[in-house]
């Protein structure tokens, strides 16, 4: 290589390095930023999920709390819940008020509610007048009025892959019939919506129309509307009727789902084009709804991108709360028109630690939507203080903010009541499964493997759910003693005597002297060393052994179905804010091995007054009659030592600066309308704490500038003398 060259290539370099660092100088977005610009003028929401994408987006068969965190940005269902009010409050959502409610006799005659001939009850459904689906092309019409996008061949729609690759769209009103037509579609057994066997015993002909529309075949599209459905009745364009049998007054809770969404034929039509499920073009990727946001991107491997719905109704952040949520600024935006973003974005993360650290960046708006924060970092965020937990210093510095949520959820160990050794239902039986719950200190298997994230749970219903009590009336007095106040554990001697009464003095079986040992069948994924450590110790304090059994989910979902449990780990969260979505958790009927199916009651608890109970709880209205009902099922509950222990979950979520109205709802996720950010002060706060570190790139340069100097000299003198040569 010539020195000529060479100078040439120094110089080269020495340019590019002085073009990338004025490039990086002119672009005010930090160089790390791993967003995408947003569209000038639109305030973007920034967020995360985590690994992988919801599986099921079609209303129908959605039922999963990472799937909701879409579908109920999307659809609206007829009710909802009221953003800010706890204990949780119902309210109209697609309706202008709530539901009509009217009790008929066998013969459909209208009757008292406390007539003794309710045979049905009559749900009359008001639809708003401003209710209007997204933009979408399955209402695009041609010139002659017809669908646009209806091909006979697969062939003939092939260029499309996903719902923006379509030129033109249209939209239309929601109408009642599209409410009618999404139940249908909860009855067609080829959909599989996880309602149809619940729903079936409830809504009037469900049975009869899944029966009927099974028989018949599929090889094009099944319009539904040509099918009745004896308890669905379209009265006009906005109101409708929905009948079920006897009394169900939870009913309206399964009205706030989106189950029970507006689904426009057409839509569905639409999504039965020949081809369209091979490209995923369907339903259960690409939703279609009249709530506030629209699906505008669905990449699995990258993020999902929601937009603000053009076609929303009106709509406005509540003016009340509960007590403290004035001070704590939840009514700041009162009476003002939501949403307030015009887009959200979740990026899919496959690491935790990514996330994290992005968050920290502020990258991310807020730690979590489903989850508060990756499991194992729990420790970097906060710290114990004199307070209880606080935040860490790093987080304070950020003026990060806390969200503590008590989740209306339960997790806990339950004892197989069908067990030969801590099943049944003698005194002796009792005694056992008491000794094991005192053993068991739930608040320090909190404190120190949830750092206190966690509240000890003596009752089945969880706080925020009616039938919940706190106090000495909360306390289950078979473990606890009311001292000075506060609930104080059983002492381990106590459990020592009650394992010897039950037959095993000092951990021995009294007849053949062999030693006591408990089998924990657990999840692995939950389960570690230490965990399994502290147990061993815990029990070894009465004389008891333990052997664990751990397996996938699956597998141990398997057993708990076959009775081959002993003490097994699981967890229930609410469906909808009542005692009967956690009492039915020990419903005789809905143990495996009593109904021969996927049933809830995982101990196979059978207690008949506990079920006679159940069965009139579950019809009533809520009252005193029904709370005396609740009381003493959870005593029930407790005398029978149902579960080893439990607890009730709670997460905190984090919050940047920049984000409003961050108060989490338990039981909905259709929160995010709610949810305003201020672009600007993230932007300036990016900036400042992702500024880059130039000096190793500046003293580079200056090096590359040494280096290049001597050979650009020499090069100009070798050109000059070159000159004068030529000249003379």
């Amino acid at each position: 290589m010539t020195p000529s060259t060479k100078t040439q290539r120094h110089f080269t370099w020495l340019l590019l390095v002085a073009v990338v660092m004025f490039l990086a100088a002119c672009d005010e977005r930090p160089w790390n930023d791993p967003q995408l610009p947003s569209p000038d003028g639109l305030a973007t929401y920034q967020s995360m999920i985590i690994s992988t994408p919801p599986k099921h987006l079609d209303p129908a068969i959605s039922y999963a709390s990472d799937e909701s965190l879409f579908t109920m940005q999307i659809y609206e269902p007829p009710l909802t819940y009221h953003f800010l009010k706890r204990p949780y409050e119902l309210i109209p959502g697609a309706l202008v008020s709530l539901p009509e409610v009217s009790y008929l006799d066998s013969s459909g005659n209208v009757v008292n509610e406390d007539d003794e001939s309710v045979a049905f009850t009559r749900y009359t459904l008001h639809l708003r007048d401003d209710l209007h689906y997204q933009p979408h092309p399955a209402f695009a019409l041609d010139a002659s009025g017809r669908p646009e996008y209806l091909f006979e061949t697969a062939a003939a729609g092939e260029r499309y892959h996903q719902i923006p690759d379509f030129p033109h769209t249209g939209d239309r009103p929601v109408h009642a019939n599209d409410y009618v037509y999404a139940i249908k579609r909860l009855a067609d057994p080829v959909i599989g919506s996880p309602m149809l066997g619940f729903m079936s015993q409830y809504i009037v002909g469900m049975k009869a129309f899944s029966e009927q529309v099974a028989s018949l075949p599929r090889d094009q599209w099944l319009d539904l509307d040509n099918y009745a459905m004896e308890g669905l009745e379209v009265v006009d364009e906005r109101t409708l009727t929905i009948t079920i049998i006897g009394r169900y007054p939870q009913f309206l809770f399964w009205l706030a789902m989106p189950f029970f969404s507006p689904v426009g034929p057409e839509v569905d039509q639409f999504y039965h084009n020949p081809g369209f499920v091979d490209r995923n073009l369907t339903l259960d990727w690409w939703p279609v709804g009249s709530g506030p946001f629209l699906m505008a991107s669905n990449d699995p491997n990258s993020e999902i991108i929601l937009e603000r719905n053009p076609n929303y109704r009106d709509d406005f952040f509540p003016s009340e709360g509960e007590p403290g949520d004035l001070e704590a600024g939840f009514l700041a935006d009162a009476g003002k028109p939501i949403p307030f973003v015009d887009r959200a974005v979740f990026r899919i993360e496959k690491e935790s630690l990514s996330q994290w650290t992005k968050f920290l960046q502020g990258y991310y708006d807020r730690s979590g939507e489903v989850h508060s924060q990756p499991a194992g970092l729990f420790d970097r965020a906060f710290q114990i203080g004199a307070n209880g937990v606080e935040l860490a210093p790093e987080l304070k510095e950020h003026n990060i903010t806390m969200s503590p949520d008590v989740q209306p959820a339960v997790y806990y160990y339950g004892f197989n009541m069908r067990d030969p050794v801590v099943g049944g239902y003698t005194e002796k039986k009792r005694k056992l499964r008491r000794a094991l719950q005192i053993a068991f200190r739930t608040e320090d298997y909190l404190n120190i493997f949830y750092m206190g994230n966690g509240i000890v749970a003596e009752n089945p219903i969880p706080p925020g759910i009616p039938g919940h009590l706190e106090g000495e009336a909360g306390m289950n007095p078979y473990v606890y003693d009311w001292v000075d106040g506060v609930a104080q554990r059983k002492s381990v001697e106590y459990a020592r005597q009650l394992l010897a009464e039950a037959g095993y003095p000092n951990g021995r079986d009294e007849i053949t002297g062999e030693p006591l040992k408990i089998f924990l069948d657990v999840q692995s994924q939950a389960i570690n060393n230490t965990l399994m450590t502290w147990i061993v110790r815990v029990f070894s304090q009465i004389g008891v052994q333990v052997e664990f059994r751990p397996a996938d989910f699956n597998r141990t979902r398997e057993k708990m179905l076959t009775g081959n449990t002993q003490i097994f780990s699981f967890g229930w969260s609410a469906d909808y804010p009542d005692p009967e979505n956690f009492l039915f958790l020990l419903y005789g009927p809905e143990g495996p091995l009593e109904c021969g199916c996927d049933g809830a009651n995982n101990g196979n608890y059978a207690n008949e007054e506990y079920d006679s109970l159940f069965r009139q709880m579950r019809i009533l209205p809520q009252g005193p009659e029904r709370d005396s009902l609740v009381a003493r099922m959870v005593e029930l509950f407790r005398h029978d030592a149902v579960w080893l222990f439990a607890y009730y979950p709670t997460e905190i979520f984090l919050n940047n600066s920049w984000v409003h109205n961050n108060k989490r709802h338990g039981i909905s996720r259709a929160t995010l309308k709610y949810v305003r950010v201020e672009p600007d002060e993230r932007a300036k706060m990016q900036n400042r704490w992702n500024q880059p570190i130039t000096k190793p790139l500046y003293a580079a340069a200056l090096i590359l500038v040494a280096l290049a100097l001597p050979g650009v000299i020499a090069y100009r003198r070798r050109q000059k003398a070159t000159a004068r040569h030529a000249q003379e």
